[in-house]
C-alpha cells in the first residue's frame, strides 16, 4: 500500500477520541504506542479484537506501551459501543482511548484505507490496521488484514516483545521464535564483540559454506 509505512514519521495530528482531544505525539511520547483502526462499531469482529486488546491491556503497559483505537465512527457511538465491549469481554475494561474521524481525513494520513470496503453509505470504510510506533515516533512495523480476519493479539504481542528485544541489543529474532527462546547475533557484531556483549555466551551454526554468520545467544 502507498502511504505511510514502515520507517516514516508517524503525523502528529490532533485528534478527537473518547478520552478527549489528543496530539498523537504526545500520546506516544518516550515509550511505544499500537494505533489500531476497525471498519465499524457495532460490528462482531471489531468487538471481539477491542476486547481482547482490553483484555491484554496490562501486558502492553507492562512493557511500556499504549493502546489507541480508531474508527470513522463519531465518539457518542464509540462510547455506547464500549459498553457492549466489555460486556462481551467479561467486563474487562476498554481504558484506551478510541479515536472518531466522521470525515475520514484520519484513516487516510495513517494509510488505513481499505481499498475495497464501502460502507452502507458508499464512502470509504477504514481497513483493519496496525501501526507499532517507537519512541522516536517512527513506525515500526505495520500489520493490514482484511475486514473478514481478525487479528491474533498474541502476535502483536510477540513482534512488540522481538522489536523491544532488538531495540535493546544488537540481536534479531528467528522464525517462530517465542519469548525465552534464543534470538541470533547481528552480522555486524564480530565474535569478540558477541563474547563481551553477552553473557551467556554464543553457538555458531555449523553450515556447508562454513561460513560463522548463524549465531545463537539469549538475552
Amino acid at each position: 500500500m502507498p502511504g505511510l509505512t514502515i520507517g516514516d514519521t508517524l503525523p502528529n495530528l490532533e485528534v478527537e477520541t473518547t478520552h478527549g482531544k489528543l496530539k498523537l505525539h504526545d500520546y506516544v511520547a518516550d515509550g511505544y504506542a499500537i494505533i489500531f483502526s476497525h471498519p465499524g462499531d457495532f460490528t462482531p469482529v471489531c468487538t471481539t479484537e477491542l476486547g481482547m486488546m482490553a483484555v491484554y491491556a496490562d501486558k502492553f503497559a507492562e512493557r511500556g506501551v499504549k493502546l489507541l483505537g480508531l474508527s470513522c465512527d463519531d465518539v457518542q457511538s464509540h462510547k455506547e459501543w464500549i459498553k457492549d465491549i466489555e460486556a462481551y469481554n467479561n467486563g474487562h475494561k476498554v481504558n484506551y482511548p478510541i479515536v472518531a474521524d466522521p470525515k475520514r481525513e484520519i484513516i487516510s494520513e495513517l494509510n488505513m484505507v481499505d481499498p475495497d470496503e464501502k460502507d452502507s453509505s458508499g464512502n470509504q470504510a477504514p481497513s483493519r490496521a496496525l501501526h507499532i510506533v517507537g519512541p522516536d515516533k517512527k513506525i515500526k512495523l505495520s500489520f493490514l488484514y482484511p475486514a473478514s480476519t481478525g487479528r491474533n493479539i498474541d502476535e502483536v504481542m510477540r513482534v512488540l516483545d522481538s522489536l523491544q528485544k532488538a531495540s535493546k541489543h544488537k540481536v534479531a529474532t528467528p522464525a517462530n521464535w517465542k519469548p525465552g527462546e534464543d534470538v541470533v547475533i547481528s552480522p555486524s557484531v564480530s565474535d569478540e564483540e558477541a563474547n563481551r556483549m553477552f553473557d551467556k555466551g554464543f553457538k555458531t551454526c555449523q553450515l556447508p559454506s562454513n561460513k560463522g554468520y548463524l549465531r545463537f545467544t539469549n538475552v
